[in-house]
């Protein structure tokens, strides 16, 4: 299954793009694409893991060109617009959507945005509305683990460990996605206490690198604070809230996970003085939404709230679990175009129907 995985990637995708088949089979409907920022052009990158849902600009730039020859790309007004039955949608309608608020996303996202006149819908934690400099509690964990010298960690705060070797990149990956999950349950304050210990222990502190803020690692790690947001809306960009703090919000205590719904918009509305009307969910996938909290967003008064996953022209687009095409660095321009014309999702629906069918039939 790999190799076959690999030769539509690498082969039949490009070879079905160039040709022009994947917008002229397209369906209707409206393709919304995930971004999650550009990787500054001087930024080595460390790990797959950390870096791989970062393009580069010309990725970007590629991309963009190519939506705007055979797609037409819509604002993020003329999406609400839509949803409120005020407006049609265009032939083979696709939204723009970045998630994170990466302060890479002004500096190296929005030129190419602007040189393309195009717009993008950014969605921003809380972090964001604050005037103080800060990164995703999550990216530094795993610097730490990656950067440290140590070959074991043994960090107790509360209720939750991290204890295991450090020998080995994966092992050290598996510890971190543990923590994710262990920290999720977490407030925000008992969160920073355990990642203090860990800068402690491990002996890495990468905050010191933030104060730069044109340097590439603020670029690449630091999020945007409330001035660079007011920047962001003068360049004619939209601003979406994405939580407080971004955890996996299936694991948090309900009552913490709507709170980090709720106040989000709360706090993004009043340090913005607009309006806040779209979310989007953290990690985004199956297995961090349930069905209770899709019901959050709209509780918390947003009109519309994105997943991370599923997207793509002809898939159902359910107000708060809008589906959406997930960019990745490693995807090249003809699978980028698979998957926004709905041939992607196509297959994969194809081959749920078939499974269900075997199943059937040995049942």
């Amino acid at each position: 299954m790999k190799f076959v995985s690999s030769v539509l990637r690498k082969v039949i995708y490009p070879s079905i793009s160039k040709m022009g088949l994947f917008h002229r089979a397209a369906a209707e409907g409206l393709a919304i694409i995930t971004y999650h920022g550009v990787v500054p052009e001087e930024y080595k990158p460390e790990d797959s893991q950390l870096d791989g849902n970062l393009v580069t600009a010309y990725q970007l730039r590629e991309q963009l060109r190519l939506l705007k020859k055979h797609y037409s790309v819509i604002s993020p007004e003329t999406f609400i617009r839509w949803r409120n039955e005020q407006e049609a949608l265009p032939r083979r309608a696709v939204l723009l959507t970045c998630d994170d608020g990466l302060l890479n996303c002004l500096t190296d996202m929005v030129p190419a945005l602007r040189e393309e006149k195009l717009t993008c819908l950014f969605f921003v934690t809380g972090a964001s509305a604050q005037s103080s400099r800060r990164m995703l509690w999550y990216e530094e964990l795993l610097l730490i683990l990656l950067r440290t010298p140590k070959e074991r960690v043994e960090i107790a705060v509360g209720d939750v460990f991290l204890i295991g070797e450090l020998r080995a990149r994966e092992e050290r990956r598996a510890l971190w996605w543990h923590a994710v999950k262990n920290l999720s349950r977490l407030r925000p304050e008992a969160r920073e206490l355990f990642l203090d210990q860990a800068r402690l222990q491990l002996e890495v502190d990468v905050k010191a690198d933030l104060k730069v803020a044109s340097g590439t690692f603020c670029r690449r790690f630091g999020l945007m604070t409330i001035s660079e947001l007011h920047d962001l809306a003068s360049a004619g960009m939209t601003i979406g809230a994405h939580t407080l703090t971004h955890p996996v919000l299936s694991l948090a205590p309900p009552p913490l996970g709507y709170e980090e719904v709720a106040r989000s918009r709360l706090e993004l509305e009043a340090s913005l003085g607009m309006p806040v009307w779209a979310f989007a969910y953290p990690f985004g996938d199956p297995q961090s939404v349930t069905t209770e909290i899709l019901t959050m967003p709209r509780t918390a008064g947003f009109t519309a709230a994105f997943l991370n996953t599923g997207g793509g022209l002809g898939t159902d687009l359910p107000q708060f679990a809008l589906p959406r095409v997930h960019v990745t660095s490693d995807m090249n321009l003809g699978e980028f175009e698979a998957h926004v014309s709905g041939f992607y999702a196509m297959l994969q629906r194809r081959a749920g129907r078939e499974s269900s069918s075997t199943a059937a039939v040995h049942a």
